[in-house]
């Protein structure tokens, strides 16, 4: 099993109000020349969790980071529903169950020249973690 030290949120940068999924993310993928989606996960604007790549499959989805992180990709640019993010929160919370001591951070974080995925994740997830102490 891979030692996984970052779970990555990403957005797909697309219009906040298309309905994109994981099949077309990999199509656009395989059209730039890559081995198809390079995310773990996608995350519908409804909501609905898609499979990307599995998790023992190096990802390409943050340059520097791939073989210690696993990637999810919203859906959108800046605008994400209330669907969305509790979906984010479970599978969070669920890949923190899997891999102990692995952060949460949005590529942003790992790579200075990216504003995705146009929110500040940590924050985020630290309001999320926080709820559950009071």
């Amino acid at each position: 099993m891979r030692k996984i030290k970052h779970l990555v949120v990403h957005c797909s940068d697309t219009p906040n109000e298309r309905e994109d999924t994981a099949e077309d993310i990999h199509r656009w993928h395989l059209e730039r020349g890559w081995s198809g989606i390079g995310y773990h996960a996608v995350i519908r604007r409804d909501g609905m969790l898609e499979y990307g790549r599995p998790p023992y499959w190096e990802g390409a989805h943050v340059r520097g980071h791939n073989e210690e992180s696993l990637g999810i990709c919203l859906i959108g640019r800046d605008e994400f529903t209330e669907a969305q993010m509790l979906t984010l929160e479970g599978w969070l919370r669920l890949k923190q169950y899997q891999y102990p001591g692995a952060e949460v951070r949005g590529h942003g974080d790992l790579d200075s020249g990216k504003t995705c995925p146009n929110f500040d994740v940590p924050a985020w997830w630290y309001s999320r973690r926080s709820s559950d102490i009071d």
